[in-house]
């Protein structure tokens, strides 16, 4: 299977006096246009998932939607995930995700640096090896699902997925 794992974009700050309660905060409208062009990016490169899986909270919801958009993905067939949330525990999304016997291709979204130690178990690190960005992708390949074990086939920065729009 390969495992397309991206953090939300560019998100109204908890700070800001506007902002709602976390589960509610919402991308801003740089963090749409944004995710819009990283999402175009990874299209560019012919990525076809079979499934799409989101934390239910509303910044990664609307991350998914962009990127359903522009992988011609019914928006209505984006799956959510409480194993998504920060600070679920990522081996209970590989057991989950070992279900989809299906599914070649799977995208998912959430939040840091719950993504970053889903990466980690997904490659058998007991640490963090990534640190993504707003917006960023890691692409997995595991050989088994759970418990999982997989290897990197690439990272980019949302800076680079941009380009790969272009």
């Amino acid at each position: 299977m390969e495992l397309y794992i991206v953090r939300h974009g560019i998100a109204i700050d908890r700070e800001d006096p506007k902002s709602p309660p976390d589960p509610d905060r919402f991308l801003t409208e740089e963090g749409i246009e944004k995710t819009k062009q990283v999402a175009k990016g990874v299209a560019a490169l012919g990525v076809e998932p079979d499934l799409l899986i989101t934390s239910p909270y509303i910044r990664a919801l609307q991350t998914a939607e962009l990127f359903a958009a522009a992988l011609d993905y019914p928006k209505q067939k984006i799956r959510r995930s409480d194993l998504l949330l920060p600070g679920a525990e990522p081996t209970l999304f590989y057991k989950e995700l070992a279900k989809d016997k299906d599914s070649a291709i799977v995208m998912c979204f959430g939040h840091a640096p719950q993504l970053d130690d889903l990466v980690a178990t997904g490659l058998g690190c007991k640490h963090h090896v990534t640190s993504l960005k707003k917006s960023g992708i890691v692409a997995l390949e595991l050989q088994r699902i759970s418990p999982p074990s997989g290897e990197i086939l690439w990272l980019a920065t949302p800076k680079l997925m941009r380009k790969a729009a272009k």
